[in-house]
């Protein structure tokens, strides 16, 4: 037998239950994985209370690392003992072991240990996107970059530096500021003493940025779209704070013709060769030493709740990881 963190009614945190379940062989196009690491984000929170609807009783949690255990047919890109990792997909991580699509599988190279993968996949995706993709950054460029201690804005930070782009990061706190600072956040604001908005125009000169990053959600809405220049976009990802109401599209015309969008991994990672694309290169600055990641806050698999607890009391900073 082996154990998983299931839900059966949305709720708070007291609704996670470390219970026994049942594993069989993995079926065609499959893979049975025994986890050593797994990834707490905000989605699982998001998953958990309901906001995004999940078909009940579930498993929950979206990223994890470990070693596959067995293949089903069809599978020759992982292999019995292979170290891998993986992000998004079916709902189910928070477990000793799984049965899962094979294909959103990568393998980890050598210098990248599971406890480290496990910090990366999701986040370190998610900022693949953002910069790459969604919004494609430039040396030289000034962004926004909202809750920049988090776990994807300590990754976001390394990689806009590696990028030869500045970043204006919020932050809550003095503590989280100078975290945020060495990893590359050339600007600071605390938002519980200081307006991001003036911060921005100040430090641009009354410009603004290109691009808004924000996963805080409605907190740092609208004010966000103030801080824009000209034709500037605003990237929402996340709603840690809430979600954000309904937008007069209106308001982006008369605030400069701006552009919003709600981008999701599930989009971008939207089969194993672009999966593994992306990997290649978040992979690639973390062996050259641009981008460390680690587990900040770490909690054993049944104590999910209190990990859950830490993340949205804004008490955490950087990666949370349960441990099997």
């Amino acid at each position: 037998m082996t154990h998983a963190i299931r839900i059966h009614a949305h709720g708070g945190p007291e609704v996670l239950r470390f219970e026994e379940v049942a594993l069989g062989a993995p079926g065609p196009g499959e893979a049975r994985v025994r986890h050593t690491a797994i990834g707490v984000n905000y989605i699982d929170t998001y998953h958990r209370s309901g906001l995004y609807k999940l078909a009940l009783p579930s498993g929950i949690g979206s990223e994890a690392a470990g070693v596959v255990v067995a293949v089903g047919s069809g599978v020759d890109w992982v292999k019995a003992g292979d170290r891998v990792a993986y992000a998004g997909g079916p709902v189910g991580a928070y477990s000793t072991e799984r049965v899962m699509p094979a294909d959103k599988l990568v393998k980890l190279p050598e210098g990248i240990d599971e406890r480290t993968a496990a910090t990366l996949m999701l986040k370190g995706l998610t900022v693949q996107y953002l910069f790459r993709q969604t919004y494609r950054l430039q040396g030289g460029e000034t962004i926004l970059f909202h809750a920049a201690a988090g776990g994807v804005g300590l990754i976001a930070c390394q990689w806009a530096r590696a990028l030869g782009v500045t970043v204006i990061g919020t932050v809550g706190s003095d503590d989280k500021a100078a975290l945020a600072r060495s990893m590359g956040c050339a600007h600071t604001v605390v938002y519980t003493r200081e307006d991001f908005v003036e911060r921005v125009k100040a430090i641009t000169g009354g410009k603004g940025v290109p691009v808004v990053y924000d996963g805080v959600g409605k907190d740092t809405f609208p004010a966000s779209l103030d801080c824009l220049s000209l034709r500037g976009m605003f990237v929402t990802y996340g709603n840690a704070s809430g979600a954000i109401p309904p937008v007069d599209l209106l308001v982006l015309a008369q605030k400069g013709s701006l552009y919003v969008t709600r981008p999701t991994l599930v989009s971008y990672a939207n089969s194993r060769a672009a999966t593994q694309a992306m990997a290649d290169e978040l992979f690639a600055l973390v062996l050259s030493g641009k981008i460390k990641s680690e587990a900040r806050q770490t909690f054993a698999l049944k104590d999910a709740s209190a990990a859950h607890r830490a993340l949205e009391s804004r008490g955490t900073t950087g990666a949370t990881v349960l441990l099997p």
